[in-house]
């Protein structure tokens, strides 16, 4: 395949969307790699595309800087560079290999992504339903761990959590027009369980939200261990974090839990890309619009601080601000205030 056969059939779509599903004919590192890249970076994602893409652009960029392609072109090339970032070795083998295997290793990374993907929506499809269920009862009428034909808005408990924020659940009609789809939900329009205690304040519209404690059982779920999730968060770490040596939250994986939970709750059986009833691809790229924003960062940063006090509080704890008032508060205040003081004197 020539360098102009990969452009044009490559360059069609964007990297950033699910490509068609193919199987990695043999095992690699770079396997292990896209099962926690897809969970921490990226998930919905053509890999094989992204490799092309990024290659190719390298090259163009020697000529063009990054702030004349478009937007969405940016935003493939930052996922392009942290991949190259977080594999040592990576761009030197993509430079220096062959179309195919630039593709090959595509395919590999893709195969791990999707293979973590697969592994968590089985996995949290029975998880979840210890989760939602109301403390010390038995969800009414019963929902199948199996079985998922019964969830989202069929039924009144998982109906009441994917419910639209700023709708309301508990009006007849409104449910009434979910349930027949009358009222279509879009992957944009976010539900309720994003929000602490499912309380969304149209006036603060930040209040809350992906805060939900279902979300971080989910999140440790994943990442630190099925058996952590009823448990005090500690220092020491186990499961999928500690294998990948990830000792933070991002913002991706946040969206990524995130989107797996609101599909663990809708009565969709296959996670697929061409499923207009969920719209994942969507609902997970609002989620990184807005995470990804840099008018949003000081919500964002705050929002990563509780995330992190709630998974790893030992990373979490140097970033904790210093309470008003306290001891420490004043001895930083009377050293900052002796500094300013030195520095007066010495430049005068």
């Amino acid at each position: 395949m020539s360098a102009q056969e990969v452009t044009s059939t490559k360059r069609g779509s964007s990297a950033l969307q699910m490509g068609p599903r193919k199987k990695a004919s043999s095992s690699d590192p770079l396997v292990s790699h896209g099962r926690h890249f897809g969970r921490t970076v990226f998930a919905l994602c053509n890999y094989p595309s992204l490799l092309t893409n990024g290659i190719l652009r390298l090259e163009q960029m020697e000529d063009t800087v990054l702030e004349d392609f478009s937007a969405e072109e940016r935003r493939e090339h930052r996922v392009f560079e942290q991949l190259l970032d977080s594999y040592p070795g990576l761009l030197e083998r993509l430079k220096n290999g062959s179309e195919e295997e630039i593709l090959h290793v595509g395919e590999l990374i893709g195969k791990g992504a999707a293979g973590a993907r697969g592994d968590d929506t089985k996995t949290l499809k029975s998880a979840i339903l210890d989760w939602i269920s109301p403390k010390g009862e038995a969800i009414q009428p019963p929902l199948h761990r199996n079985s998922k034909i019964d969830r989202g808005f069929n039924h009144e408990l998982t109906g009441s959590l994917l419910c639209p924020a700023g709708l309301d659940w508990n009006d007849t009609q409104t449910k009434e027009n979910l349930r027949s789809g009358e009222t279509l939900v879009c992957g944009d329009q976010w539900p309720i369980f994003l929000y602490a205690h499912q309380t969304y304040d149209p006036e603060d519209p930040w209040c809350g939200l992906l805060r939900s404690r279902l979300l971080v059982s989910a999140y440790k779920h994943v990442f630190t261990s099925p058996s952590s999730v009823d448990r005090e968060p500690k220092a020491t770490r186990s499961g999928n974090a500690r294998l990948h040596g990830m000792t933070s939250v991002t913002v991706a994986s946040i969206a990524y839990i995130t989107t797996q939970v609101r599909f663990a709750l809708t009565s969709s059986s296959v996670f697929s890309r061409t499923d207009t009833a969920t719209d994942s691809e969507t609902f997970y790229h609002s989620l990184l619009d807005l995470l990804e924003d840099t008018d949003e960062s000081k919500e964002v940063n705050e929002l990563l601080i509780w995330w992190n006090r709630q998974v790893f509080p030992a990373s979490s704890a140097a970033k904790r601000t210093i309470t008003a008032n306290s001891a420490l508060s004043k001895i930083r205040q009377k050293r900052l205030a002796l500094k300013q003081t030195s520095n007066t004197i010495v430049s005068s």
